[in-house]
């Protein structure tokens, strides 16, 4: 009775003050919240800050907005720009900067000189108060990313467009908030513009050049644990934020600074990126749009016009000229109307910047309360149309983008067999799941071979347990795989009846980089299954992570382009540039780079790509020499006997890599069969 007494008492004590409770109803609204609206077709992230409006001080008062609260909020919208930085194209961002250079600008310059003006002439604000007015809404929050990451767009070339502008607005509308309050307190001079200029250079500087070095070690040495790789991550996110703030400009611009650093490190589709979304999505993001809604108060629409004005003005001049940026941005780079209406979407999202603006500049004195509960009203509203506006047309930009990818492809199912002593199987699934189109549902396939001899027990279930190793690895990365043991007289023949049973189309196998007269030019299981199947291989010698790699160098031979399966192999070649963010190199050997050039560019992904041509295999070798650090990857395309481009003393040239190369080497064998031609089963004799 007690019990159940003390019970009803807490239940009807409000706000909840037991730790337990408070996580338990946070928990709940993130659980049910989501499922509800997603069952409306409503963005879930704008269910969640309705719900927090309603529970929150201002309203039900369930829950107070206290240390808490915030400070959850606080590191939930910190990781929100760390994932963005994380999941952004960094070659195309680099490519095409201009882009989030021009969209950036504008979509900070309008807003600002409109907003000031109406500021001062129409709503009767103070210069610095209608500076920082203008400056509310001329940044942005990507309160929309989680809708673009669904919809699988964050790489499409206008989506990154206005994540990278994210940074340029951002930081222009948090200068703008430190020359106002520097100007209330004392006159800005030369000190101040060089203090804060010497600030970012170091920061900026100093990041990009020792987190990746630090990174890269780390990754290669220390990571016998899963889980001190994320531990790692986390506190370089959290150093650079706090260093960012050092250097006088907000945590959010570290935070998304350090995501794009560690961008080319991690692996969109490993184990280490699982873990980062997860904990993002199911926690800490959460927690700021909670944090978010929290702060709305419905009653300032009953408190008086000048309020509702105040809002009216807000939403009003942040929807037109944000437009105006998109639509300019938009006819500048040719984008399509569905592009330009996502990218504006993206752009009216407004919570992290805008609330730090108006909170300190509340604190400050240069903006009241008034202004304060006008911005959380714009907050609400633009919290439900961003995310919707995003959602409709975003949808439609991933059904172009779908279209474009797979007219060309065929259902693409991969075999990664290994030995059961592999101690580089890991690097082989890394490989496999970074090749695997992101839209196929096939799962991958691992074999292990077992040759039939007395008392194969024991290695069986060696077998066993080093497949079970690997379906939990591609687990935490969310990739389904298939797994077999099977017992042969021969371990090519093994392989080779697998990719019939299972029509495979691309095999990656490994190789220990060795040779000798007995086993054939790269081992004689190999040199089996390469003679006896006709479909993409990837004879792979990893022994660094691929995720460390900084430089791709393809070497074509000369005649390859004529061979059939070319377009699968430079497509798959593609996805690793793409998916590492490696700087890529391809050298035409005795042929013209230009023709190359043309291929390259006819097949999708876009990267960023450097045409060499090399006279002979014997410069080709001397230009290798420069390349020996771990962190390089040297991707072969080699024919099979007897098919274009096949020439004798080319199958000599791996071996001859291996004897100086430290990196890693990848020989890429094209299918001898067209991919658009259907998957056709073989005999084996």
């Amino acid at each position: 009775m007690k019990l159940l007494q003390d019970t009803s008492s807490m239940l009807s004590s409000f706000p909840i003050t037991n730790p337990a409770l408070i996580f338990a109803m946070a928990m709940l609204v993130f659980l049910v919240t989501p499922l509800i609206f997603k069952y409306y077709r409503l963005p879930g992230i704008v269910g969640i800050i309705i719900v927090g409006a309603i529970i929150g001080p201002n309203a039900l008062n369930i829950l107070d907005r206290n240390e808490t609260i915030i400070l959850l909020g606080e590191i939930g919208l910190i990781y929100l720009m760390f994932l963005a930085g994380l999941e952004i194209n960094v070659n195309k961002f680099i490519e095409k900067i201009d882009r989030s250079l021009v969209f950036g600008s504008l979509s900070f310059l309008i807003p600002q000189i409109a907003g000031t003006l109406v500021g001062i002439y129409v709503i009767g604000l103070t210069v610095p108060a209608a500076l920082l007015f203008a400056a509310i809404f001329a940044s942005h929050t990507l309160l929309a990313y989680p809708v673009i990451k669904k919809l699988g767009i964050v790489k499409n070339e206008a989506i990154t467009a206005a994540v990278g502008g994210t940074i340029i607005t951002d930081t222009l509308a948090l200068l703008v908030l430190a020359v106002v309050l520097t100007s209330t307190e004392a006159d800005i001079g030369t000190s101040f513009w060089l203090q804060l200029g010497v600030g970012l250079a170091i920061f900026f500087i100093g990041v990009w050049t020792i987190v990746p070095r630090i990174s890269r070690w780390f990754f290669s040495n220390l990571t016998d644990e899963s889980y001190f790789e994320f531990l790692y991550v986390m506190t370089i996110l959290f150093i650079c934020a706090y260093l960012a703030e050092v250097a006088g400009v907000e945590a959010i611009i570290g935070a998304f600074f350090s995501g794009l650093v560690l961008n080319r490190l991690i692996p969109k589709t490993g184990p280490l990126m699982n873990r980062i979304e997860f904990i993002g999505n199911s926690f800490f993001i959460p927690f700021f749009l909670l944090s978010v809604g929290m702060l709305v108060d419905a009653r300032i629409f009953l408190q008086g016009i000048h309020e509702l004005t105040i809002a009216f003005w807000l939403i009003t001049l942040l929807l037109i000229t944000k437009f105006i940026a998109s639509w300019i941005t938009g006819v500048v780079y040719r984008y399509d109307i569905n592009q330009i209406l996502s990218i504006f979407g993206l752009s009216t999202g407004q919570a992290a910047a805008a609330l730090a603006i108006v909170l300190i500049g509340y604190d400050a004195g240069i903006l009241d309360q008034m202004m304060i509960n006008s911005v959380v009203a714009m907050i609400l509203v633009i919290g439900i149309i961003s995310p919707t506006i995003v959602e409709k047309y975003g949808n439609k930009v991933s059904m172009g983008d779908k279209i474009v990818h797979e007219a060309s492809e065929m259902p693409q199912r991969i075999l990664v067999p290994f030995s059961s002593q592999s101690i580089y199987k890991e690097f082989l699934l890394d490989l496999a799941m970074i090749i695997k189109n992101k839209r196929s549902e096939e799962p991958l396939n691992a074999l292990c071979v077992i040759k039939i001899g007395p008392d194969p027990g024991m290695k069986i279930i060696e077998a066993e347990k080093a497949l079970e190793e690997a379906k939990k690895y591609a687990a935490s990365a969310e990739t389904m795989i298939n797994t077999q043991v099977r017992l042969n007289y021969n371990i090519a023949s093994g392989i080779i009846r697998a990719v019939q049973e299972n029509r495979i189309n691309t095999t990656i196998i490994g190789w220990d980089g060795t040779h000798s007269v007995k086993e054939g030019i790269i081992g004689s299981i190999i040199d089996q299954v390469l003679e006896k199947t006709d479909k993409l291989t990837l004879v792979s010698h990893l022994e660094n992570p691929l995720c460390n790699t900084k430089r791709i160098t393809i070497i074509m031979p000369y005649g390859i382009d004529h061979n059939p399966g070319i377009s699968q192999t430079i497509r798959t070649i593609k996805r690793i540039a793409e998916e590492t963010g490696a700087k890529t190199v391809v050298k035409a050997v005795g042929d013209q780079a230009d023709k190359y050039e043309k291929t390259f560019s006819s097949i999708k992904p876009d990267i960023p790509t450097q045409f060499e041509m090399v006279e002979s295999r014997a410069k080709l070798l001397n230009s290798l020499h420069k390349n020996e650090g771990r962190d390089e990857l040297i991707i072969y395309v080699s024919a099979r006997r007897n098919t274009p481009g096949w020439h004798p003393s080319s199958q000599k040239l791996p071996v001859k890599i291996t004897s100086f190369f430290k990196g890693n080497l990848i020989i890429a064998y094209p299918g001898t069969e067209d991919a658009t031609d259907h998957l056709k089963y073989f005999d084996i004799k």
